[in-house]
């Protein structure tokens, strides 16, 4: 070999090294080890898993006593009260306790949650959903179509009397629109929206009250079995997406209101269904005369 490719190759060689892409290291380099693994962490026992939950529940329950809304019933609050601690239910709050310091909203704060104090949670057997309070004096009190006595019921709950008279043998108008009867029950009238501002309706629309109320619902569909959900109107629809259909039984109609009632309301047959169903669940029918 010349002298001049045997340097040439040498050079070659070191500017491989330098560039750090060569094959083989040199004699006083050590080849590279793989370190070891620290090992998984030990699963934690049933105990450390028990206390965990604990802990975690006890820090919901802290929080919960700061933002519990007044008038809460206990059943319902031990499962809904993690959407207490959520931004937006503080949000809303704070946004109902603003308008009440400025208008007139209904119901009183002490009835917004008259729903829960009725039966509790595990006890509701058939739900129907409105849209958001009356708007007028002396009317919402915290359940869905209902007004305090002696108010005379509005348009809507007036057809849902009359449909009833058709449907359940024996039904007779009451004389009033208190529907606490059915509530007791465990009937739950269930507003999407559970605030007003007078005298406008759905003026607490897209506050915050749907994601509180779909919670409701989801939790219902989730953790009850054979309810049977009536949904009046396209809005009510709507918020019935999430109802579990394969354990759960949804009747559906258009909106009892002077305009819709006569395109599918009437006729509709809901309660009387409803007990029917009831009873294939093994379930106690509910007394619609009760009020």
């Amino acid at each position: 070999m010349s002298s001049k490719y045997k340097s040439d190759s040498i050079v070659l060689f070191k500017k491989a090294r330098l560039d750090g892409n060569y094959l083989f290291p040199t004699s006083s380099e050590s080849p590279r080890t793989l370190q070891p693994s620290s090992p998984p962490p030990a699963p934690l026992s049933p105990d450390q898993l028990d206390r965990i939950a604990r802990n975690k529940r006890a820090a919901l329950e802290k929080l919960a006593a700061a933002q519990e809304p007044p008038g809460f019933g206990e059943s319902w609050r031990q499962e809904l009260l993690a959407e207490f601690g959520e931004p937006y239910f503080r949000e809303l709050m704070n946004f109902v306790d603003e308008e009440r310091t400025r208008h007139t909203v209904y119901p009183p704060a002490e009835d917004v949650f008259t729903w829960t104090q009725m039966c509790d949670i595990r006890d509701v057997k058939v739900v129907i959903l409105g849209q958001d309070p009356y708007h007028n004096p002396n009317q919402a009190h915290g359940l869905s179509f209902s007004v305090r006595r002696p108010e005379k019921p509005p348009p809507s709950l007036k057809n849902i009397y009359k449909e009833l008279e058709s449907d359940i043998e024996g039904f007779q108008h009451p004389g009033h629109g208190d529907l606490t009867g059915w509530a007791r029950q465990g009937v739950l009238l269930l507003n999407a929206v559970l605030t007003v501002r007078a005298p406008h309706s759905n003026s607490h629309k897209d506050k915050g009250w749907e994601t509180f109320t779909d919670a409701v619902v989801q939790w219902l569909s989730n953790n009850q079995q054979g309810l049977v959900f009536m949904l009046w109107g396209s809005d009510a629809r709507v918020k019935g997406a999430a109802i579990d259909r394969s354990r759960h039984h949804v009747l559906e109609a258009v909106h009892p209101s002077p305009q819709s009632a006569r395109r599918g309301f009437f006729g509709c047959k809901h309660f009387s269904k409803a007990n029917e169903l009831l009873q294939e669940s093994g379930k106690t029918p509910v007394d619609w005369n009760a009020l």
